[in-house]
């Protein structure tokens, strides 16, 4: 989508480290433990609980996304009764890599984020736009340079947590007739 930060990764079937990716970020739960991995090193237990599975099922996930480069394991540490724990941290590969076919995906998780908001906490915009290819890949661009500069601003540290989530289809509405 353009040259601004780090080039976009783009995952091509066929190739066995990109389909091993591709499978890591095909689960919505997986793209939710990156999301919360973002800001804070969170262990699999602490991930376990915030999303509500079992321990053992999360650490599969999680070494899914060790093993794609998609998390990181951070220095251990002691956790209640002096039990070691790893902390992990999403290490922002997820942001540069382009998922063919991966909109669904993106689509179920972020509907699974918002399950319990409440609608006036939903800030949504919905528009139609009619431009020419040339004006779509401006608009493409842009919109990704503007994400990527606050990407790269890094968190604040005093900053509140928000996601953001766009999409660009096609709109099916055929002009009226003349």
């Amino acid at each position: 989508m353009g040259d601004v930060g780090e080039e976009r990764i783009e995952l091509r079937h066929g190739d066995p480290e990109a389909e091993a990716r591709m499978r890591a970020l095909s689960s919505p739960l997986r793209l939710r433990v990156l999301r919360l991995c973002a800001f804070e090193s969170r262990t699999n237990k602490e991930l376990a609980g915030l999303l509500g599975v079992n321990p053992g099922t999360m650490l599969h996930h999680v070494r899914t996304l060790v093993q794609t480069g998609y998390l990181a394991a951070e220095p251990q540490r002691s956790g209640a009764q002096g039990a070691r724990e790893v902390p992990y941290r999403a290490t922002g590969l997820s942001w540069r890599t382009s998922m063919p076919e991966g909109s669904p995906v993106l689509i179920e998780t972020f509907l699974q984020q918002i399950q319990g908001v409440a609608p006036d906490d939903l800030d949504s915009t919905w528009m139609g736009l009619k431009l020419t290819p040339e004006h779509l890949a401006e608009f493409r661009q842009r919109l990704y340079e503007l994400v990527n500069e606050f990407k790269q601003r890094g968190p604040d540290p005093d900053g509140d947590t928000y996601s953001f989530f766009s999409t660009l289809p096609p709109d099916e509405n055929p002009p009226a007739p003349r």
